[in-house]
């Protein structure tokens, strides 16, 4: 398993999310982030989802 890192931001730049979570590849990874940003209620929100390397997984601006 890896560990992911899920973070979502205001217009303003604010961050108002900011998750750590395990997944065992980037497509696994890419569904539980955008799960929890509908939990959330940040998926319209600009928000990130990066890999343990550092390249991102899902991105919406």
């Amino acid at each position: 398993m890896k560990t992911y890192y899920l973070t979502a931001f205001e217009k303003d730049g604010k961050n108002v999310l900011d998750e750590t979570f395990e997944a065992e590849n980037d497509d696994a990874a890419k569904n539980i982030g955008q799960k929890k940003l509908v939990e959330h209620g940040y998926h319209e929100h600009t928000h990130r989802c990066v890999a343990p390397n550092g390249h991102l997984v899902l991105f919406h601006r």
